[in-house]
């Protein structure tokens, strides 16, 4: 079993066993970078369905700052890769073959934040995820056109690993949000 592989297990089930749900406050540190780096511009922010104990990142949108915000969800295509669709609050989500949860796909969007998942991470900023590689694949195919999106990784502060091993298609974060504040 690789490394990573094990590393997954490790955090998967870390993740699990010291879950706790956060507040509105935990989205402070991000909204003034938002304001700082995005200080007119429309802001498309994707965000996730949170499962498997991941931080629940929808109560973003109980924060007034994100009341007028385009909110983009992933979802998957036939050819397994992730493309990014509008969705508010409320509104009806699809099970997907891997049984996450998706938004009615329409016209896909790019979007300039993205706020993105991790089961571990470490000081350079790197992620662990599920092994799948859709938003490594994502960003790497939008990166060279779209160099302005903002990543930020979303974790527990437990969560952190001292140094992750990295494959050459593995994307570095710009930020990695916790309950400990933004790195």
């Amino acid at each position: 079993m690789s490394q990573k592989n094990i590393l997954r297990q490790k955090y998967f089930s870390l993740r699990k066993k010291k879950y706790f749900e956060i507040d509105n406050n935990f989205f402070l540190p991000l909204i003034d970078l938002i304001k700082y780096r995005f200080k007119n511009k429309k802001i498309k922010i994707a965000l996730y369905y949170p499962s498997n104990f991941e931080i629940n990142v929808l109560k973003i949108l109980e924060n007034n700052y994100f009341k007028n915000k385009s909110i983009l969800l992933p979802a998957i295509k036939k050819d397994n890769l992730m493309e990014f669709f509008s969705w508010k609050k409320n509104e009806v989500l699809l099970v997907n073959k891997f049984g996450f949860l998706e938004p009615v796909k329409s016209n896909s969007q790019n979007p300039n934040i993205m706020l993105i998942p991790i089961l571990a991470f470490d000081a350079n900023k790197n992620r662990l995820g599920y092994g799948k590689g859709f938003y490594d694949r994502y960003l790497n195919k939008h990166v060279k056109n779209f160099k302005k999106i903002l990543t930020v990784g979303v974790a527990f502060s437990f969560q952190k690993y001292h140094k992750l091993p990295n494959h050459k298609n593995d994307i570095k974060l710009n930020y990695i949000l916790t309950d400990k504040g933004i790195y």
